[in-house]
């Protein structure tokens, strides 16, 4: 063990998802158990800075070259940079090549070799056919109201659009035993909220590298749930075509699974969802939706969608407006779609649709979902709901998220941080509650 004098300083910047977050998590708890490394948010200080990169947000490669030029230009004399994650996994060797100063790389499905190339100047590891499923990573000993857990790794869809299973690899599932006893750990660290993570949720347990039975992941909410001290589940995201009535079911009775489901729409069209290798149709989309909503009335539904793919005709798009219509969404992440190297999409590229239409098209989903939230909002008004509050704001608020994922804000102090506590909803705005706290 090192002397505390010899601790060394990490500065992480982590781009994208709630994976990368889990992943930087990841880096950050193995390097201070095997290096030494204690974080900071100063990169001045940092003796070693990582970007913890994403690809399917737009211009990812620019992006990364201009944040790792910025990062060179601050670094203290002596320290190194890495650059670890799903842009990390596509370049590979190309990013020391173009960036030399770089010291080296990790792709998104390697985090678990963190610790044996932080010390080798050049190392590239970024092999998308590693199998860290049964790795047990590093965990940052700190009190915590929620934590995450990568229930997966990689993924076996192959939609047209996406880079990812090109950076992760193909899907392997983490065993049940390895989740359960990792949330129990947390439990016991304080955590009460706990979200699984994986590329499509609801199609975990199809493969384990032990070659173990298959299993479901509405066994696995079952086994999760049955943790004492485990107040709530959430999970991202799961897939539409796995969405049979056995999950919809449990994702219903279940009191522990948070009243909150993401369903990845991306376009309302049968003929465009058949382009990006979806594997569901809009009648299937709207009738599990329709099945969710019947269920769960007080559930909130997101999803995400890809406007302007190519091929997509006005009618194509009013398809997606009429789902938009139907299900009325909590919560919409909008996209107009963009080409991503090592995507089969590139090959219609011949069916571009115009820069200007696209945009306008992405300004339409806007502004109906601006609607659609407003409305579904006011509806909480009067309501009293069950609040987890995590956040101290600095002007004497504290905000937290119902069960349904509302975010809320009361006036209050930090003795209610991690507590489940009942709050009347006096006013809403598009995208937030606030109310008064329940004596």
């Amino acid at each position: 063990m090192q002397n505390k004098e010899e601790s060394k300083k990490l500065f992480i910047q982590t781009l994208g998802c709630q994976m990368n977050d889990t992943d930087s998590a990841h880096i950050a708890a193995e390097l201070n158990k095997h290096k030494n490394y204690t974080p900071t948010h100063n990169i001045e200080e940092a003796d070693l800075i990582i970007i913890n990169t994403c690809s399917v947000r737009e211009k990812p490669v620019q992006k990364l070259f201009s944040e790792i030029g910025q990062f060179n230009t601050k670094k203290k004399e002596g320290a190194k940079i890495g650059v670890c994650g799903c842009t990390a996994s596509h370049l590979g060797e190309d990013i020391i090549k173009r960036a030399p100063y770089v010291d080296f790389v990790v792709g998104a499905r390697n985090i678990s070799k963190i610790k044996d190339v932080v010390d080798t100047k050049g190392a590239v590891e970024i092999a998308i056919d590693n199998d860290d499923s049964t790795y047990e990573f590093a965990r940052a000993e700190t009190s915590m109201y929620k934590t995450s857990v990568n229930i997966s790794i990689g993924c076996d869809k192959e939609c047209t659009y996406c880079i990812v299973p090109a950076t992760r690899g193909d899907e392997i599932s983490i065993p049940p035993e390895m989740i359960v006893e990792q949330i129990k750990k947390d439990v016991a660290n304080g955590a009460v909220e706990v979200m699984l993570l994986g590329q499509n949720v609801n199609s975990y347990g199809r493969r384990f590298s032990d070659k173990r039975e298959k299993t479901t992941f509405t066994k696995l909410l079952q086994e999760v749930s049955k943790i004492d001290g485990l107040e709530r589940i959430r999970f991202t995201s799961p897939h539409p075509l796995h969405m049979d009535d056995e999950f919809i079911e449990e994702f219903a009775q279940n009191p522990k699974i948070s009243k909150c489901i993401h369903m990845p729409l991306q376009s309302g069209s049968t003929n465009i969802l058949k382009a990006m290798k979806r594997g569901y149709t809009k009648e299937w989309f709207l009738n599990r939706a329709k099945k969710i909503r019947e269920l769960v009335p007080n559930v909130r539904i997101t999803t995400d969608i890809i406007v302007a793919f190519p091929g997509e005709t006005q009618e194509d798009f009013e398809d997606t407006i009429d789902v938009i219509e139907q299900v009325k969404f909590d919560q919409i992440f909008n996209f107009k779609y963009s080409p991503r190297p090592n995507t089969a999409a590139l090959a219609l590229e011949e069916q571009t649709v115009p820069d200007e239409i696209g945009s306008k098209r992405l300004i339409e989903v806007i502004e109906l979902h601006k609607k659609h939230q407003s409305e579904l909002m006011q509806v909480n008004v009067g309501k009293t709901m069950t609040v987890l509050f995590e956040n101290l704001k600095p002007n004497g608020e504290i905000s937290g998220f119902t069960d349904n994922y509302c975010q809320v804000f009361v006036k209050g102090s930090d003795e209610l941080l991690g507590q489940f506590v009942d709050v009347k909803i006096t006013e809403a705005t598009r995208t937030a509650l606030k109310g008064e706290i329940v004596k």
